[in-house]
């Protein structure tokens, strides 16, 4: 393993690393040996769920009142990147689902919404996913065509929503809607929650290139009715409720990525010292130390920029459209090193990093839905420029 740089401490201060190493502890003895068997079987137990809150960090920026933690975005950023020590991205993704369904209920539900659904998230019993993606939208969320028609004291649910993650398990998704038919923009769109076992409710299970340990499913509704006490926020004014909710994703993403590109240049470093290629080990190749520093510099500045976006945005420093580009560069800086590192690495380990097992090829499979989900480079690119003026 090759050391990593340690942050400064006004990034993580004695409490954040010492909740890193009980969560370390916790990934390397209850996850990390058992997830080339949970990927070739396609899921892992759901128990896992309820350990990993045992622990705090389901619940980190939670109302304590709802079962939350105190805590700031640098113990989040902290969740996700101690979960991508094993490199199994579909655990993680699975295991963090609520992180993205959640916000919209604990933002803008109400009281008794909040109460019913947040404490048993939190705690690990009941699984909680986003549904905004449709077959034919993509990340043009405006674009939605999953409508919601009132009547009476419900909504009429119709539609599809796809590549959803915990699809399958969730016991709450927060879906992304169109409650007024007439407008095709971004206006019009609200924030339902629905529940798992509401009638009409069905879901298809789909097959990935990586994350294999999550499930992702394709959710149809068909005449679903959904009380209309389930709505988060105000009606045709959802979009803003879900573009606030992305970039706080991205920015986890972010962490995600440059943990999992560290993954990868540790194994690298690892078989580069053990491997022996004609008498010598294989890391005393000048062209294999360059490719090692090469990812090592990746991941430096990649995380850097991570870091110092999380601080800005914990304490509220900068212009409000410039944090959002920042957060849409820290994204690309940071899956583009996770996917350079993927590729490094699997070269490095030549045959090695060919076979199902390795960490390496696991997060070379992996790479391009981290690129894409949450807003692919384009969309982010764009984004950027957008907030920027450009």
């Amino acid at each position: 393993m090759i050391a990593e740089i340690q942050p400064l401490p006004h990034y993580f201060s004695p409490d954040h690393q010492e909740f890193r190493s009980s969560l370390r502890s916790f990934v390397m003895r209850e996850i990390a040996p058992h997830v080339n068997q949970w990927d070739e079987e396609g899921t892992f137990p759901r128990s896992l769920y309820g350990r990993l809150a045992e622990l705090g960090a389901l619940g980190i920026g939670y109302d304590e009142a709802y079962g939350g933690i105190a805590a700031d975005i640098f113990h989040q950023l902290i969740v996700f990147e101690e979960l991508a020590r094993p490199g199994a991205g579909g655990v993680s993704a699975s295991l963090l689902s609520h992180t993205i369904g959640l916000p919209p209920v604990a933002n803008h539900g109400s009281d008794a919404l909040k109460r019913r659904v947040l404490p048993p998230v939190l705690a690990g019993e009941k699984i909680a996913a986003l549904a905004v993606t449709e077959p034919g939208g993509g990340s043009d969320v405006a674009a939605l065509k999953t409508t919601a028609i009132r009547d009476g004291d419900h909504y009429v649910l119709n539609g599809e929503k796809v590549f959803i993650t915990s699809g399958m398990r969730a016991d709450f998704l927060t879906v992304a809607v169109r409650t007024d038919p007439a407008h095709k923009g971004a206006g019009g769109v609200s924030a339902l929650l629905v529940e798992g076992d509401s009638p009409g409710l069905t879901r298809s299970a789909l097959k990935k290139m990586g994350w294999w340990a999550s499930d992702t499913a394709h959710l149809r509704f068909d005449n679903v009715r959904v009380p209309v006490t389930n709505l988060l926020g105000q009606e045709n004014a959802g979009f803003k409720v879900f573009m606030n909710n992305f970039n706080a994703e991205r920015l986890c993403m972010s962490a995600s990525a440059c943990a999992y590109a560290q993954v990868c240049l540790d194994e690298a470093a690892e078989w580069a010292r053990e491997r022996h290629t004609f008498g010598q080990p294989l890391v005393s190749r000048q062209v294999i130390r360059h490719k090692l520093v090469d990812m090592a510099m990746r991941i430096s500045a990649a995380r850097g920029h991570v870091y110092e976006l999380a601080w800005r945005l914990q304490h509220g420093v900068g212009d409000p459209a410039q944090l959002v580009a920042q957060t849409c560069m820290s994204k690309i800086l940071s899956t583009r090193a996770m996917q350079f590192c993927a590729d490094q690495a699997v070269q490095i380990l030549g045959g090695m990093g060919f076979m199902r097992g390795t960490r390496s090829e696991r997060i070379y499979r992996e790479v391009k839905v981290m690129m894409i989900g949450g807003g692919s480079e384009e969309i982010m690119k764009d984004l950027a420029a957008r907030q920027l003026g450009l």
